[in-house]
């Protein structure tokens, strides 16, 4: 009977051993929607956990929600795509710096009948053709990093308030979205890499593309322990390391759909 307990016991022992050292062994990495949706994590990270030992608990937000997260402490590490917002959680030492990592670009989604006329503008001129013609655009309305940069681009070509009764937030992700605008026809902004992998697209196709307006980079950055003693700033300066190397570069290079390259690594020290 003692043998029986004791074994039991020790097995137990060892499971919360093994569980304790598998939690030290990750990290939290709060990230944009896109990099999740578009399928590039299911690619990327076990090539880093094989390659390191440390595994990565992914929590896909909005950037501007990931990015609220690193700064109260409840991540490790950020990959997200706001370079103005990124700036600034380095500026308030939340970050010592700021790491870009990959890009790829933003595309304007819309019905093929294309009822505001928008393909072939650019898209300041496509922005302000759907608010002539009270377009539905469907916006993320979410503080994600392709909100931001929608919300920069209406300000370049039409006021909020020209936008049009048709313009409607959705709070959601980025196939979220998508979902929505397919079953309204409705235009909407999307990166490239989450278009890729969209099943639902009914006849929605790209209207506005190849902008330069519309370059998206991607950063990276370690919470800075100074500011929260508890993250694991070791396994998330692994992480900075390795993605930034030839090996990381090289896996996201590799991430294909259909054959289309969906993120470019364009890494800085």
């Amino acid at each position: 009977m003692k043998n029986t307990v004791s074994r039991g016991l020790a097995a137990a022992l060892l499971l919360w051993a093994l569980g304790t050292a598998q939690a030290q062994n990750s990290i939290v990495m709060a990230s944009t929607t896109s990099t999740e949706q578009s399928g590039l994590f299911g690619h990327l990270l076990p090539a880093f956990t094989k390659a390191t030992g440390v595994e990565v608990k992914v929590v896909a937000l909005g950037t501007g929600q990931a990015i609220d997260m690193g700064r109260r402490g409840d991540a490790d590490i950020l990959f997200v795509h706001d370079q103005v917002a990124e700036e600034k959680f380095v500026a308030e030492g939340f970050a010592l710096k700021r790491f870009p990592v990959m890009y790829n670009d933003f595309v304007l989604i819309g019905p093929a009948a294309d009822p505001a006329r928008v393909k072939g503008a650019d898209i300041v001129q496509a922005l302000a053709k759907v608010a002539a013609a009270n377009a539905a655009f469907v916006s993320r309305g979410d503080k994600s990093g392709t909100h931001a940069a929608e919300l920069r681009f209406w300000k370049l070509g039409a006021t909020p308030e020209a936008k049009g009764t048709q313009y409607r937030e959705c709070g959601c992700g980025m196939g979220q979205a998508l979902n929505i605008a397919s079953a309204t026809g409705a235009y909407v902004l999307s990166d490239r890499a989450t278009w890729l992998s969209f099943k639902n697209r009914a006849d929605l196709q790209i209207l506005v593309q190849g902008d330069a307006r519309l370059f998206n980079q991607y950063g990276v950055l370690a919470v800075n322990p100074a500011r929260h003693p508890h993250v694991k700033a070791a396994e998330a300066q692994k992480f900075v390391d390795w993605v930034l190397s030839p090996a990381g570069q090289a896996s996201i290079a590799a991430y294909r759909i259909e054959g289309q390259q969906l993120f470019f690594p364009n890494a800085s020290k």
